[in-house]
C-alpha cells in the first residue's frame, strides 16, 4: 500500500486554532515535513506531539521532494505544514503536492486557518470575487508588471507584505492605482489584532508615523467596472470610426462581427456605426 500526503493547517496565531483532525493526524503519521522545523516543533511541544519531522523548504523543494516522494511510494504516510496557515498557499507546498500527483500519490487537505480568507472576511470589502497576489515579487521589472496589470483588475485583490515593507509597498500601490480602499490586518488571530480600513492615501500617512508591526494583510479594493467601461471607450476619442473598423478588419475580423466590437467599445448601438459608416 502507497502512503498518503495529508495538508496539515496549522494556526496563524492564536493556537486554539487548531482542528482535532490536524491534532489526531500529526500524531498518526509517519513522518511530519515542515518549513521550519525550529518555529514547528514549538506547536507539536505544546500539543505533546512526539512524531518525527523533517525540512521541507524553498530551498530544497526539489530534492526532499523526491525523498518525500519515495516514503510515500513505500508505504509512508506524511503530513505536511507550514510556518503557519495552509500548506500550499504562498509557499513551497505546491510543490510537492504536484509531485504527487504525478506520482499517483494519494493526497488530501485538512482544511484550517488561511491569513488570505481570514484578512478578507474582516476587509469589509466585497469578497464574491478576489484575486490573490501574496507577496509581490523583488524584481523590479516583474514587480512593475504585475502593478500594471493591476490597474484593470475589477476584483478585490489580497496581498502579503512584511512590516518593514509596508510603507514603500502602500506608496507604489497608490503611485500605480490611484486611489482605493485598502484594509490592512496586521497580527491575525493574536491578541494585538488590528485592522486598518481607509484609503492608500490615508494608510501610507498612518503607517508613515506609526511604524507596523508583524505580518500584514492588504485587502485592496477593485477597480469599479463602470470606471473602468468608461477608461476603455476614451481610449477611442481621438480615433475616426472608419479607422476604428479598420482596426478589427486588418486583423481578418468579418465585418459585421467587426461592426458589433466598434459599437461595444464606444458604448454606442450597432445601428450607430453602421449608420456612420454608410454616410462615409
Amino acid at each position: 500500500m502507497k502512503g498518503k500526503l495529508y495538508l496539515c493547517a496549522t494556526p496563524i496565531g492564536n493556537l486554539e486554532d487548531i482542528t482535532c483532525r490536524v491534532l489526531r493526524t500529526l500524531k498518526e503519521v509517519d513522518l511530519i515535513a515542515a518549513e521550519d522545523t525550529r518555529n514547528s516543533i514549538k506547536l507539536l511541544n505544546h500539543f505533546e506531539i512526539k512524531t518525527p519531522m523533517t525540512s521541507y523548504h524553498e530551498y530544497n523543494k526539489f530534492d526532499k521532494g523526491r525523498y518525500l516522494v519515495q516514503q510515500m511510494e513505500e508505504g509512508k504516510n506524511i503530513a505536511l505544514i507550514t510556518d503557519a496557515g495552509t500548506p500550499g498557499i504562498s509557499d513551497p507546498g505546491e510543490e510537492l503536492v504536484a509531485m504527487c500527483c504525478e506520482a499517483g500519490l494519494e493526497v488530501t487537505s485538512l482544511p484550517g486557518p488561511a491569513a488570505c480568507i481570514t484578512a478578507l472576511t474582516l476587509s469589509g470589502l466585497p469578497t464574491r470575487r478576489f484575486a490573490f497576489e501574496a507577496f509581490l515579487p523583488s524584481d523590479k521589472k516583474e514587480r512593475s508588471s504585475i502593478l500594471e496589470s493591476l490597474k484593470a483588475e475589477t476584483r478585490t485583490v489580497i496581498l502579503y507584505e512584511a512590516p518593514h515593507r509596508l510603507v514603500k509597498t502602500l506608496e507604489e500601490l497608490r503611485e500605480a492605482l490611484g486611489e482605493r480602499k485598502i484594509s490592512v490586518c496586521r497580527e491575525l488571530t493574536k491578541k494585538h489584532e488590528s485592522v486598518f480600513r481607509g484609503t492608500l492615501f490615508e494608510a501610507v500617512s498612518w503607517y508613515g508615523e506609526h511604524a507596523p508591526k508583524g505580518e500584514c494583510v492588504l485587502v485592496l479594493e477593485g477597480r469599479k467596472k463602470d470606471e473602468l467601461e468608461e477608461e476603455e471607450r476614451r481610449k477611442w476619442d481621438d480615433v475616426s470610426l472608419k479607422e476604428h473598423m479598420n482596426f478589427y478588419l486588418n486583423q481578418g475580423i468579418e465585418r459585421k462581427e467587426a461592426m458589433k466590437k466598434v459599437a461595444k467599445d464606444r458604448g454606442i448601438s450597432k445601428r450607430d456605426v453602421y449608420q456612420v459608416l454608410l454616410k462615409d
